[in-house]
């Protein structure tokens, strides 16, 4: 436990206030995963939604983009870097045949202010699978004059994650270790990787709600994690100062209020790390506060907007409140029930004897699902998908989350949590979280096809609601062996 935990009103805040801000968090967005408010210094609430735990690293997606903005000021210190440094100058082996007049102005501070040149993400037109992405990313056209305009670029901060282990001879993961993770007490995190072996960069970084808690404080308090100067405070104070304008982009809302050095500016004298479907860790400095959320949102500007609206009014007392025990009662029994929601529907259905057991055979498709059997049970139903890699188990609690492990949208297993049930008497549907994500997937299961007896065929179809790409990833029918 790295932070000392406190009641809300011993750090002067309401514990009324900051209940209803995190029921305001359940009712109108309903897939916040986690939730750490620390006020000077001090954790005063802290809860995960179920099937969500504290243990568990999470997907950070662009949160990531902060800590390698961080591994920048720590080259930078030790001399191995400048913000001018020019970036033909640091990637010398990965340029094209020629070089353009804008690539050749590319400097090191254009990759960290998203002002390239390009036009469009970069990472956009990346082909992943091929082995040199800085050489493919530095041989797209820089339509642009670095330095005159905001792009949201993921690809400018791999090439920043590929500069760093050029010039330091590792990757920014080990690179980092020991100079923030493990003054931080970051333990066991991970970030993916290209398939060179560079980090990633601008996504992949998991840790836990504490880890990112952590270096939010550490930020916040200028660089000083307890009592001992972790990050530059130059680096600090640059880093989260609005270095740019990137309201031209059309972006609304607080997209819109300034970028730092891979840090989002905010209203009202906050910045944010941020990383895509809710992950946050959002600074306070005027009134010494942090708020970091995982989540699984498709709009994040509405998670701010919660904030704006039931937090940020009540941070002004500078001192400690009458304590209040049964408000500290009832707000630490709603982070403590913090769940989300479970299908709704029947545990069993009159069909379940016809078709359990039974094995469906589905056509040829994306997911590469080969077959589909269910078999049913009072206090759960199991699924079970034959795939590409395998038999991929999937237990649902029929009124809990029940944890396990498949490899369903990639070929590696990953850790989930599941639960169904009969939406009627011929469709059972699981919700199956990828909790190592923001992710959830759908899986629904109609035996009920037209023109054909119950039970001899069902139409599957997979639903993820949250994703860079379209919800549905699969609708099929398939056949009773």
């Amino acid at each position: 436990m790295r932070f000392p935990r406190s009641t809300p009103e011993d750090q002067g805040l309401s514990s009324i206030a900051v209940d209803r801000f995190v029921e305001a968090l359940q009712s109108r967005l309903n897939h916040v995963h986690s939730v750490m408010l620390v006020r000077h210094g001090h954790v005063v609430a802290e809860g995960w939604a179920a099937p969500y735990r504290e243990s568990h690293p999470h997907s950070m997606f662009s949160v990531s983009k902060s800590f390698v903005s961080t591994a920048v000021g720590f080259a930078i210190e030790e001399g191995l870097l400048d913000l001018d440094d020019a970036v033909v100058d640091l990637l010398p082996d990965d340029l094209p045949e020629t070089v353009s007049d804008n690539l050749a102005a590319m400097r090191l501070r254009h990759l960290l202010t998203m002002t390239t040149g390009h036009s469009t993400d970069s990472v956009d037109r990346l082909d992943e699978s091929q082995p040199n992405w800085s050489r493919q990313l530095l041989a797209l056209p820089v339509e642009l004059a670095p330095g005159s305009t905001f792009v949201y670029d993921s690809g400018a901060t791999y090439l920043v994650s590929a500069i760093l282990q050029s010039v330091t001879g590792q990757r920014v993961l080990d690179y980092l270790t020991p100079r923030l993770f493990e003054p931080l007490g970051i333990e066991g995190a991970t970030w993916e990787q290209c398939p060179r072996g560079i980090d990633v960069g601008g996504w992949g970084l998991a840790i836990t709600t504490e880890d990112l808690a952590a270096f939010g404080q550490t930020y916040l308090r200028a660089g000083v994690w307890r009592d001992r100067q972790v990050v530059p405070r130059e680096w600090v104070d640059a880093a989260t100062a609005f270095q740019v304008d990137n309201a031209g982009d059309g972006s609304r809302g607080d997209d819109g209020q300034g970028y730092g050095f891979q840090f989002w500016r905010n209203r009202h004298g906050t910045y944010r790390a941020d990383g895509a479907f809710g992950q946050k860790s959002l600074a306070f400095p005027e009134h010494d506060t942090l708020l970091v959320m995982t989540a699984g949102l498709s709009d994040g500007q509405a998670q701010l907007d919660v904030v704006w609206e039931h937090l940020l009014p009540v941070l002004g007392g500078t001192m400690p409140l009458v304590a209040d025990a049964t408000a500290v009662a009832a707000l630490n029994d709603r982070l403590a029930g913090l769940a989300l929601p479970l299908p709704p529907g029947e545990p069993t259905s009159p069909l379940a004897d016809r078709i359990g057991g039974t094995d469906y055979a589905l056509p040829r498709n994306t997911l590469g699902i080969e077959s589909v059997r269910l078999d049913v049970a009072t206090d759960g139903t199991t699924i079970t998908l034959v795939t590409a890699h395998g038999e991929q188990t999937v237990v649902c609690g029929s009124d809990r989350w029940v944890d396990g492990h498949a490899a369903l949208i990639s070929a590696e297993s990953e850790p989930i949590a599941a639960a169904g049930a009969w939406a009627d008497d011929d469709s059972f549907v699981a919700t199956v979280h990828l909790t190592a994500t923001p992710f959830a997937l759908t899986i629904a299961l109609d035996f009920a096809v037209p023109h054909h007896a119950a039970g001899g065929e069902v139409t599957v179809t997979v639903e993820q609601p949250v994703s860079f790409g379209p919800a549905r990833l699969l609708h099929t029918v398939g056949h009773a062996r």
